[in-house]
């Protein structure tokens, strides 16, 4: 029997809404998460439990008996921990805490957000304030306790963390990626010199001379935004050289598909951050927010690993 501490809290965050409304679209609008990454949880919890929550019925589903004997415990629990939570506010002298932060407009629509469901479950007792900016901004003048940023740094007066280097990879729809699967990897790049290309000319002369060969591209369509850019690639517009976090989660889900090839990797300006005040390096809140972070970033990293095995 596996133990309780075992099982991610987000696992069981994604059951008990589901179980709540036996819905599993509904739980994923409460959790501000996709209908896959809901459905994608609950699967995982049943393989480490190693038995079946609910019955399929066609597109619905019902608690089965054991799915209804571990809501009933889960509700109980839940109950415990948010009293928990509260005499642990009260007696720490503090209320609801919040936190402002910034990062650009990317990174919070293909990564950021799609994972707040999770930290809602997880600190309900920390607020958090997102502001999309591309500009970089005074933090402390602004009144913002910390930023996400992608770039050389340093930043003068903060403290930075690095959170992960994000490679260049090629992507393309599932229906255009599975045209040209057909070439072989040694043929393939001469073969995609001939597709619409989505992205930065110069990584993308690059990429072709990592392939060995000598091309000067213009690609179809460019974009100053690299969520855009992703978002182009899903549609089909063309194949995209794009940093691979923001695609992470349209890969894991199939909405896109990555090509083999050469990996542009190793830029110091591809790299995430975490930045703020020094004045606030041991506030509770954001080491809280700090940590859960490099967390989810780590877990990014290892679900995108796990798809090149």
């Amino acid at each position: 029997m596996i133990s309780a501490a075992r099982l991610p809290l987000q696992y069981l965050a994604a059951f008990r809404a589901t179980a709540r409304s036996e819905n599993v679209r509904a739980a994923a609008e409460q959790l501000h998460l996709t209908h896959s990454a809901v459905s994608q949880q609950i699967k995982s919890l049943e393989a480490q439990l190693g038995y079946p929550l609910f019955e399929r019925q066609g597109r619905g589903i019902r608690l089965n008996a054991a799915g209804r004997a571990l809501h009933n415990a889960l509700e109980r629990a839940w109950t415990e921990l948010e009293l928990g939570l509260r005499a642990a506010s009260a007696a720490s002298g503090s209320a609801m805490q919040s936190l402002k932060l910034t990062c650009t407009p990317s990174f919070a629509q293909r990564w950021l957000i799609p994972r707040l469901g999770r930290w809602q479950a997880e600190h309900p007792h920390i607020a958090l304030k997102l502001f999309t900016l591309q500009r970089v901004i005074d933090l402390e003048q602004e009144g913002f306790h910390l930023a996400l940023r992608q770039g050389v740094g340093p930043w003068p007066g903060l403290i930075n963390e690095v959170m992960m280097e994000s490679r260049q990879i090629v992507v393309a729809a599932p229906a255009l990626a599975q045209r040209l699967m057909g070439a072989s990897p040694d043929g393939l790049a001469a073969t995609l010199a001939d597709e619409p290309l989505l992205g930065d000319a110069e990584q993308w002369t690059q990429w072709f001379a990592l392939a060995g060969l000598a091309r000067r591209i213009s690609p179809s369509a460019s974009f100053n935004d690299g969520g855009l850019l992703v978002q182009a690639a899903e549609a089909g517009m063309g194949i995209a050289l794009a940093r691979e976090l923001l695609a992470a989660d349209a890969l894991l889900e199939g909405r896109l598909v990555r090509l083999p090839g050469p990996v542009l990797e190793g830029a110091v300006q591809r790299r995430y951050h975490i930045v703020y005040p020094p004045a606030l390096k041991d506030e509770p809140a954001l080491r809280t927010l700090c940590s859960w972070l490099h967390e989810e970033m780590a877990n990014s990293a290892r679900q995108l690993r796990g798809m090149e095995v």
